[in-house]
C-alpha cells in the first residue's frame, strides 16, 4: 500500500474516532493528552524513532516493550479538532513510513466543557 493510500485510510479511521468522541459529548477544542502509537520491528528502531521525536520536540516519546513486541508511544497535549488531529495523525503516519514502523492510530479521553 502506498503512503498516500495509508494516509487516506488513516483519515477515515481518524474521523471514526472523532465521531466516537462526539457521541461522548467531547469538546474538541479542549487541550488533552493524545496518545499516538507506532509499532516497531525492533527495540533499536523504537529507540531511534523515540529519540527523533524527542530531539525535535514533536511530542514526548517513549519506547515500549510488551511481550517482546516493540513500539513507540508519543504523547502530545493538543486539541482534537478535525484539522489539527488529521494533520498530526498524518505526520505520525509519515514518521512511521520513513522509519519502517507501523502507525497504529491515536486515542484520548473525551473532554467536556464545564
Amino acid at each position: 500500500m502506498s503512503l498516500v493510500e495509508e494516509l487516506m485510510d488513516n483519515a477515515v479511521a481518524d474521523i471514526d474516532v472523532l465521531r466516537s468522541l462526539d457521541e461522548q459529548g467531547d469538546t474538541f477544542t479542549i487541550f488533552r493528552d493524545v496518545d499516538f502509537l507506532l509499532r516497531a520491528p525492533s527495540r533499536e528502531k523504537a529507540e531511534l524513532v523515540a529519540g527523533f521525536v524527542n530531539d525535535y520536540q514533536y511530542g514526548i516519546a517513549t519506547p515500549v516493550e510488551d511481550a517482546g513486541n516493540h513500539s513507540v508511544q508519543i504523547i502530545i497535549n493538543m486539541p482534537v479538532t478535525q484539522h489539527v488531529i488529521l494533520t498530526v495523525s498524518g505526520f505520525m503516519n509519515c514518521i512511521a513510513a520513513l522509519y519502517g514502523l507501523e502507525f497504529d492510530g491515536w486515542g484520548c479521553v473525551a473532554q467536556r466543557s464545564t
